[in-house]
């Protein structure tokens, strides 16, 4: 697996505001109001700083919590668990393991098979649709 590395001032450039907020500053998008969270095309979402598959459409759900829920990645190896003790909280953060990008959190809350709820965050992904 290669990771990417590049230096902030790269990554300002390739990313609008929104997303570098989000995906290189830790930063979260207001619920019910990213590009994903309704979002129920099929096709893959993938990190939007490094284009690695992340969710298939099929194991996303509706969570009712306003950001894009997921109950399994597509790949494990693609994602990485980090504590979280940010903001007086104890969570666990998901990360793209590829280039490091904050994408959202996990808990344990979500539908079978897995009982997770991966919560991303829209500004983090984008999306490949795959024909039916």
């Amino acid at each position: 697996m290669q990771k990417i590395q590049k230096p902030d001032a790269e990554w300002r450039e390739e990313l609008s505001p929104e997303a570098y907020y989000v995906t290189r500053q830790k930063g979260t998008e207001r619920a019910f109001t990213g590009e994903f969270w309704d979002h129920r095309a099929t096709g893959i979402y993938r990190c939007v700083c490094c284009s690695t598959p992340l969710f298939a459409s099929d194991t996303k759900f509706d969570a009712g919590c306003g950001w894009p829920s997921y109950f399994a990645p597509l790949n494990p190896e693609n994602v990485r668990e980090e504590a979280d003790h940010s903001h007086g909280m104890v969570r666990t953060e998901i990360l793209c393991n590829i280039c490091d990008a904050h994408l959202g959190h996990v808990f344990p809350d979500g539908p079978p098979p897995t009982g997770l709820r991966y919560c991303i965050n829209s500004l983090s992904l984008t999306f490949e649709a795959v024909d039916e």
